[in-house]
């Protein structure tokens, strides 16, 4: 994984000069992923919008050493704990859907969303047993709802 990481720096850090963008990648690796740690005066960049521009380069690595990586290894991109607070965003957004379901009856459909955005939301919910959730939609369209579960009579 030592090489890839190093390979996968490289790219982004090419990437990143010839595009004129004030970044750097520094990466990491372990036995079943690559950590790589963006920063510099445009981090916000990464970081607007949900971080698609950081989920997209990091869906990009992945695609690119897809070939390279073990199975079920994965190449993970981050500015500055960018995913821990996302991921702390999105649980609390799955929270208040449940409420709002709860207190109207009516689903709640979330806007469009990643997988890995989508993935958290399900699994934030995943043991409340008055409630399902499922994705739908279309490429970057998909979407989310929360709903009621039907009650057997």
């Amino acid at each position: 994984m030592n090489e890839i990481g190093q390979r996968a720096e490289k790219f982004l850090n090419d990437l990143f000069r010839c595009a004129g963008f004030e970044l750097r990648a520094y990466a990491t690796a372990s036995a079943d992923a690559c950590a790589v740690e963006i920063t510099g005066k445009d981090e916000h960049l990464l970081r607007s919008e949900g971080g698609e521009l950081l989920y997209a380069l990091e869906d990009l690595l992945n695609q690119i050493f897809l070939g390279a990586l073990p199975k079920g290894a994965r190449i993970i991109c981050d500015s500055h704990g960018f995913r821990a607070e996302r991921e702390v965003e999105l649980r609390a957004m799955a929270q208040h859907a449940a409420m709002r379901v709860r207190s109207t009856g009516t689903p709640f459909i979330f806007g469009p969303m990643s997988a890995n955005e989508r993935r958290i939301i399900h699994l934030a919910l995943a043991d409340n047993e008055d409630l399902i959730t499922e994705s739908f939609g279309e490429g970057q369209q998909r979407r989310l709802k929360v709903s009621l579960k039907p009650t057997a009579t």
